[in-house]
């Protein structure tokens, strides 16, 4: 009985310690990626494509489409970053294509909502990030040079 409450009460200690660490901005997180090693790039600036997607669409559902516009400009420019940085590592491949295309899916959730004038952006953006998407796979399945 005692081993439990000890056990609950070093889990409770660690889900707090969790919940309390502070999120990061989007613009801290674009200073950690810049400042961060090779590897690491990809996934910080997946994270800020995400977060973009996410601002866009709640920019878009406010009535701000200069703003949201903005925003899925960001979701290209980062994304575009997270590919160079995969490419140039040769590492986490499989994982920004994968968030890559889970940005595409979200933004074209969110064309679907706007009024037919605001679309072209995003559907410029889904057609780039298809693109990212295509070059993303073929480095990751594309024949290899023999060296």
């Amino acid at each position: 009985m005692r081993l439990r409450i000890i056990i609950l009460a070093v889990f409770f200690a660690s889900s707090l310690i969790a919940f309390a660490r502070k999120q990061e901005t989007v613009a801290e997180l674009i200073a950690r990626a810049e400042s961060s090693k090779l590897d690491d790039r990809p996934h910080l600036y997946t994270e800020i494509g995400r977060r973009q997607v996410k601002a866009a669409d709640e920019l878009y559902a406010a009535g701000k489409p200069e703003e949201g516009r903005a925003a899925v400009r960001d979701v290209v420019q980062y994304s575009d970053k997270a590919r160079d940085a995969a490419t140039q590592s040769g590492k986490k491949l499989k994982d920004t294509e994968i968030a890559v295309r889970k940005m595409v899916a979200r933004l074209r959730d969110i064309k679907r909502t706007l009024p037919f004038e605001d679309q072209g952006p995003v559907q410029d953006a889904v057609d780039h990030l298809e693109q990212v998407r295509t070059e993303l796979l073929s480095q990751m399945f594309g024949k290899k040079e023999n060296k």
